[in-house]
């Protein structure tokens, strides 16, 4: 009997064509070559400042110029705005199919997945996204029940037992595991802890919610456990590609190699020098071990930079030459000339402040504008001094920070109700809505949430006021809104509309700066204009809501130009044209707890790193010789390890001398 054999539907046939982009011209050589890349895994290692989002869009463009379909690429990154960037500027650059691609953040694209698949895992498709702080809620919640919280022993905070939480999950690792590396001093209490946790568990899924984590766990088990699930995604998303791959934790990891199918069309995209973020789960292994996953997988370094001038990169490339683990690369730019980087020497700390000050006033005279200009920290607190002698000399500066626009309560308060109206069961947000209403406290919320939960009550027009303890007439018009506007073919703008309504005298009683949070009032009506489904308005403000508050800023400023101070970890992916890096100083950066392991001795020398690379001409470090210590007084101090390999060759280093006025 005759043979047919089938090809696999799983490998695109690409029919080569003559390309639209000239990318051998428009790319160095490093970056041509990763973007040609066809089939199989590949790792782009990219330096800080080579054009990583370049490689990438091109990459993206060539795809789609070989007849790969749009919808077939899978673009994940960090932040939705990086992904729509990309996609944006991949369209500009071929055409309107680009837009076409499949991009999001792992959190986006898992909801996504989630809200068809979701009962495979037992929840309805209809759960709600929870914050951090509805977590702490539920958990403070939990820890009252099981009366954890009158233990004669010190036992950990909502905040804490969150964080224990999301580092066993981010890590995939055991909660004793993470007990004995992170909270030793909790390790007594496992037992309390790990039954806790597992309320925790049973009681989002009781009220048909999912936290953050949840989200990529259980689009992990959906990968893991359902073989049918799995391959519809394995044949929907030919080609996936992965930005910073660096910053992905264990869970992340596992969901790439179960989505890369059996033709493992992977190109995961990442700087191992600037992996910092081990805080929130991040696993530097990732990117390490990324080859060992695949029979082959191609590497290409990235070298050429096109931020820094040389003199910088000469310095940056020593820091992280003493690296333990590392890939080998040596950063190289066409700007060869330009000023070496500058070592200073304080006396102490005010005199390094002073410093500071006068060293932006000149550059300010020498037309370099404060916009272009950023002092950089080991860790918020050490930059307390400095601002002080900011203030003194006049100099208008911003410092990252500041409360998010979906964490203000007033917003979360509005936000409930819709919650409501998609899963009537967010004992959460029935809590929140319940407490607002006067005369309603935590006993008799709780005990019209259990019944809600048990189903007596609910969004069904036919409340049993008899099952509500107190102000019934008040309660009963709440839910026969909610009923209303859950049966109402109203737009999602028109129901905040009304929402609003009913909230602004409750808002003008809650809180006394209620004009301002009207203003975010304001916007979030604003922000509900744009969408007609209720699916798509509570999955955009749960994984990637608008920024900032209004309520939390203060009075529009007149000054037109403003200097950043920040932490390092904030400033990671910006640039200035000058960098000053202060506290570089032994037991402040590296941190003194860092000394304790070679794994988090390595964090800080990338961190240091990635403070460097953000200079583009010119970089100063600075440190105090002298110090004060609470039970020493003042002590000697010694300049930070990072700097012993740097010579004279590398950076010129002086001293602060105090200015002295001739005597006549």
């Amino acid at each position: 009997m005759k043979k047919i054999i089938l090809k696999k539907a799983s490998e695109p046939q690409i029919k080569r064509i003559g390309y639209k982009i000239d990318y051998a011209s428009a790319l160095n050589a490093a970056q041509y070559e990763a973007v040609m890349h066809i089939n199989g895994a590949s790792l782009v290692i990219a330096g800080a400042g080579t054009g990583k989002t370049r490689t990438l869009i091109y990459r993206l463009a060539r795809l789609v110029e070989d007849g790969v379909p749009p919808e077939s690429i899978l673009l994940l990154t960090f932040t939705r705005k990086a992904s729509a960037e990309m996609l944006r500027r991949a369209s500009i650059l071929l055409d309107g199919r680009c837009e076409r691609v499949s991009g999001g953040t792992f959190h986006s694209f898992a909801l996504l997945t989630l809200r068809n698949k979701a009962e495979a895992l037992g929840y309805e498709t209809t759960f709600n996204v929870i914050d951090q702080s509805d977590s702490h809620d539920v958990l403070n919640l939990l820890r009252t029940r099981l009366k954890f919280d009158k233990t004669k022993r010190r036992f950990p905070r909502k905040e804490t037992l969150l964080r224990i939480f999301n580092l066993s999950v981010n890590r995939c690792v055991a909660v004793e595991d993470v007990l004995e590396k992170d909270f030793p001093f909790f390790l007594d209490e496992f037992d309390k802890i790990n039954l806790l946790l597992k309320n925790y568990e049973s009681y989002k899924k009781q009220h048909n919610l999912m936290d953050y984590d949840d989200l990529l766990v259980n689009l992990l088990a959906l990968l893991q456990n359902n073989d049918t699930i799995r391959k519809e995604l394995n044949k929907k998303y030919n080609y996936v590609m992965v930005d910073e791959y660096q910053d992905t934790n264990r869970l992340q990891h596992e969901i790439i190699m179960h989505l890369g199918g059996d033709n493992q069309n992977i190109m995961a995209v990442g700087d191992d020098a600037q992996s910092i973020y081990s805080f929130r789960g991040a696993d530097f292994l990732n990117i390490m071990t990324f080859p060992d996953a695949f029979e082959t997988c191609k590497i290409f370094r990235i070298e050429e930079n096109y931020r820094s001038t040389q003199p910088i990169l000469d310095m940056t490339n020593l820091i992280i030459a003493s690296a333990a683990y590392k890939y080998e690369k040596e950063l190289f730019t066409r700007k060869v000339s330009g000023e070496k980087p500058m070592i200073i020497s304080a006396m102490n700390e005010q005199q390094q402040s002073l410093f500071v000050v006068q060293q932006i006033l000149e550059l300010r005279e020498q037309s370099i504008d404060l916009e272009d200009i950023a002092v950089l920290f080991r860790s918020g607190f050490l930059s307390f001094d400095l601002e002080i002698e900011l203030s003194k000399a006049n100099i208008p500066y911003r410092k990252f920070g500041g409360m998010k626009f979906m964490e203000t309560a007033h917003i979360k308060d509005l936000l409930s109700y819709f919650k409501i109206m998609y899963n009537e069961y967010d004992a959460i947000s029935w809590t929140r809505v319940l407490l607002l209403v006067e005369g309603i406290g935590s006993r008799t919320a709780m005990r019209i949430v259990d019944a809600i939960s048990e189903k007596k009550l609910g969004l069904d027009g036919n409340v049993n006021a008899t099952l509500i303890p107190k102000n019934r007439e008040r309660i009963v018009a709440l839910f026969n809104m909610l009923f209303s506007l859950k049966s109402s073919k109203k737009s999602i703008a028109e129901k905040a509309k009304i929402l609003l309504e009913y909230y602004k005298p409750l808002l003008e009683k809650k809180y006394d700066d209620w004009q301002k949070r009207q203003k975010d009032l304001n916007m979030f009506l604003e922000i509900a204009e744009r969408y007609r489904s209720m699916n798509d308005f509570l999955n955009d403000m749960a994984i990637e809501p608008p920024v900032e508050s209004v309520a939390d800023l203060g009075e529009e400023s007149k000054e037109e130009e403003f200097l950043t101070i920040s932490t390092i970890h904030s400033a990671k992916g910006l640039e200035w044209k000058v960098v000053l890096i202060i506290w570089a100083l032994d037991g402040r950066f590296p941190a003194s707890k860092s000394a304790e392991s070679i794994d988090t001795l390595e964090e800080e020398r990338r961190l240091f790193y990635v403070a460097c690379t953000r200079a583009k001409e010119r970089l100063y470090i600075t440190y105090p010789t002298n110090i004060y210590d609470r039970e020493q007084g003042v002590v000697l101090s010694k300049p930070s390890r990072f700097l012993d390999t740097i010579g004279e060759d590398t950076a010129d280093r002086y001293m602060l001398e105090e200015f002295e006025q001739n005597e006549n």
